[in-house]
């Protein structure tokens, strides 16, 4: 009973953790295009081309990007969007908390199926060590910047 509780809690939590992944991961793309040429704007279409992301859903995420204040938009000829800050001033903590609704080690206890006492103290260990591993993947987020992955990968402009 309590590893069946557990089971189902750990899938629903691998899915959680792969969506937020690919967000960050289409994040960084975008915005490591924006980069390339700061602090010129970039259309919609331009960045699609690039990073190979679906123009409507990117759209979505430089949404929430601008929402956020790391990117800017601007309509017209002329327009599309800019980071609103240098590179380096740019955190992947910042875009993740900027992109995602969710936690990445996110657990609903709520599709637990155990109802016994044993169940609910594997659940409560669990809330703990993933509220723990959440804490530190932010602080280790806060300090990588947007140009230190472009350094990384040795992005050219």
């Amino acid at each position: 009973m309590i590893f069946d509780s557990l089971f189902v809690t750990l899938t629903v939590t691998n899915k959680i953790i792969m969506s937020s992944s690919t967000k960050l991961s289409a994040a960084v793309k975008a915005l490591t295009f924006l980069a390339k040429d700061y602090p010129a704007p970039k259309n919609s279409i331009e960045i699609s081309e690039f990073t190979g992301l679906n123009a409507s859903k990117l759209r979505k995420i430089l949404s929430m990007l601008a929402k956020n204040g790391i990117v800017e938009s601007a309509s017209g000829a002329v327009g599309g969007f800019s980071l609103r800050k240098k590179p380096a001033d740019i955190h992947l903590q910042e875009i993740y908390c900027a992109i995602e609704d969710r936690k990445a080690f996110h657990m609903d206890v709520s599709k637990a199926n155990g109802k016994s006492s044993e169940a609910s103290k594997v659940n409560v260990y669990f809330l703990d060590l993933f509220s723990t591993i959440q804490i530190d993947i932010e602080d280790r987020m806060k300090k990588i910047s947007l140009q230190s992955v472009i350094d990384q990968i040795n992005l050219k402009p």
